[in-house]
């Protein structure tokens, strides 16, 4: 009957998640959950429940159950999960799958173990964990087989991740507790501050994709957005810049060459000049910021590239670590 389970990588992430089945992705959602508050019952999960934020009445919260990564609302993770599984399994389920996990490096045993009980509880048969950066070289095939240094970025929406990897292992590695998430309010407060206007953050989000940059573009782009006028409430248009996006997001920036520049001094010499010749891997929604490849390769002195598959490497990954679980155990986080 194990024969017949289904092996699953879930990239559980801040704002998507995705569960991938060997290089195929099989469910990618919004880690948004609907719920009827007088019921405490699931209304939708996934995309339909983020098309609710902020338009529905208070009868239905709309709700995001991880925050930085980690599991800030037990029992509505486990419910999207097992909505989930459900999808990809089947509703009967008669042979519950076997699922490798992502969580972010650096967290404690508590959040680890959460996530663990999490996932059996929404029904699946064995779970294991694996480290968001270990997953994602897994996922962009870097050559963690051998004794020489590898180095990936996760770029994600909650959490930032840098890790230098050898032997199938994390050799050193960083983490922060903000991300894509930081970068929109970072938009949202400059916004304020410079015209009095209140924007959305899917709104900052938008601007941030279409016309965002990490450094300055030859190419100049602008986009109009309506807010909210901080003095009369009402709504009003304001243009903005490509320019004036690379301004409002250097703080958050900055912090992610930190994170980098810290990963990279722990580092041991010999790997460090690994990494100088092949680069380090860009990984994660964040990771298609424009320029930001330029703005980590000047700051840091090592060239960064962006990986062909950015969003969906490390559901992938998980789904590999899966088959290469006898090789990876010695390095996977606890449970």
């Amino acid at each position: 009957m194990a024969g017949l389970s289904k092996d699953l990588g879930i990239d559980l992430g801040t704002i998507y998640t995705r569960v991938a089945e060997g290089q195929r992705i099989l469910v990618e959602e919004p880690t948004v959950v609907a719920i009827d508050v007088a019921d405490q019952k699931i209304v939708e999960v996934g995309k339909q429940a983020r098309d609710m934020e902020g338009r529905v009445p208070e009868s239905i919260e709309v709700a995001r159950p991880l925050q930085h990564g980690v599991i800030a609302d037990y029992e509505i993770t486990e419910s999207l999960l097992r909505v989930i599984l459900q999808r990809v399994s089947g509703p009967l389920r008669i042979f519950k799958p076997n699922v490798m996990i992502t969580t972010p490096y650096g967290v404690t045993s508590v959040e680890s173990r959460a996530v663990h009980e999490a996932v059996l509880q929404a029904g699946a048969r064995d779970a294991y964990l694996i480290q968001q950066p270990l997953a994602a070289a897994l996922g962009v095939d870097l050559p963690i087989n051998s004794p020489s240094g590898n180095m990936v970025v996760c770029l994600g929406g909650g959490s930032t991740q840098a890790a230098v990897l050898a032997m199938y292992g994390i050799v050193s590695a960083g983490a922060m507790r903000a991300g894509g998430l930081q970068m929109d309010e970072a938009i949202v407060t400059y916004v304020r501050r410079k015209y009095g206007i209140i924007l959305s953050p899917f709104t900052a989000e938008q601007l941030k994709i279409k016309i965002g940059a990490a450094v300055p573009q030859d190419t100049e782009q602008s986009m109009e957005v309506q807010g909210q006028d901080q003095v009369t409430g009402l709504p009003r248009p304001v243009t903005l810049t490509t320019g004036e996006i690379v301004e409002a997001l250097q703080e958050p920036l900055k912090a992610v060459n930190e994170t980098c520049r810290r990963v990279l001094e722990k580092t041991p010499p010999e790997l460090v000049s690994d990494i100088i010749d092949r680069g380090m891997a860009l990984t994660g929604g964040g990771a298609l910021l424009r320029g930001i490849d330029k703005l980590l390769t000047k700051a840091l002195g090592i060239p960064a590239y962006l990986v062909d598959n950015p969003l969906t490497c490390v559901a992938e990954g998980a789904a590999r670590g899966l088959a290469m679980y006898s090789l990876l155990r010695r390095n996977l986080p606890p449970v």
